[in-house]
């Protein structure tokens, strides 16, 4: 999460479709502790805000549920629908919900693009009494002397970009939405853990799925790339990850 307003800056809310067969491929799915919780809320209808490719959509249909997807960008939901995921293509905010209503809404890594007073506003009116919106987003943590070698690299190629591999500043604002507002009646935050290892083109190939790698341009992007390969394949040619998801829990009141 970040304190910038990056729902204001759709030219790089949309970057993702450029980017979605690497999305599809390198972005992790939900983690499966995650959807054993989402699971055991019982939903009959569940809503994935800014689905993307499924990350979030596909573990929970695969675990029986029934999910309706809303993507922003036709590309991302073109990957979504041909893994039978149904979407429909619109900003959440003005996604026209047709009377529908859900016990359970998810949001995977994406909502720092919704507008938040409007976004609470739906998701509220969303909701049936009782049901859960959940909203989360993951992390790669790396271990010395390998994250210093990366923050190295971007400091030379890559400035204004983050290495991808340690959490947030701050992993919730004060100031949160939903624990403000009287809609809600409770909030509650989990984390989530789990390991993995990537191999070079692993990791530079999830890196180039963030948005601030794709603000670089193609040709910035390949210099980081190769500078990238390189400090890896130093370090055995391989990047050992601890990966966390922090998720927040609303209940509709």
């Amino acid at each position: 999460m970040t304190s910038e307003k990056l729902y204001l800056d759709r030219v790089r809310a949309l970057s993702f479709g450029s980017v979605v067969e690497e999305y599809d491929r390198y972005r992790p799915r939900c983690p499966a502790a995650l959807v054993d919780d989402l699971v055991a809320l019982r939903p009959a209808d569940v809503l994935d805000v800014a689905c993307g490719t499924g990350k979030v959509a596909v573990p929970l249909t695969e675990r029986g549920l029934s999910v309706l997807g809303v993507e922003v960008d036709e590309r991302m939901a073109g990957v979504a629908r041909s893994h039978g995921i149904p979407v429909e293509i619109a900003p959440f905010e003005s996604w026209e919900d047709a009377g529908r209503r859900f016990d359970l809404i998810t949001c995977g890594s994406a909502w720092h693009w919704i507008d938040p007073l409007p976004g609470v506003a739906k998701a509220a009116r969303l909701l049936r009494s009782g049901g859960t919106i959940v909203r989360f987003w993951t992390y790669n943590f790396v271990d010395e002397p390998f994250a210093s070698a990366l923050e190295t690299v971007y400091k030379e190629h890559a400035p204004t970009a983050s290495t991808h591999a340690h959490g947030p500043d701050k992993k919730i604002d004060g100031d949160d939405p939903f624990a403000e507002s009287q809609e809600f009646s409770s909030v509650e935050t989990r984390t989530y853990h789990w390991e993995r290892t990537l191999t070079a083109d692993e990791w530079v190939g999830l890196a180039g799925t963030f948005s601030d790698h794709q603000r670089l341009g193609p040709d910035r992007l390949a210099v980081l790339n190769q500078a990238l390969r390189e400090t890896i394949e130093v370090f055995g040619g391989a990047v050992h990850t601890r990966g966390e998801a922090y998720a927040i829990f609303a209940r509709r009141a």
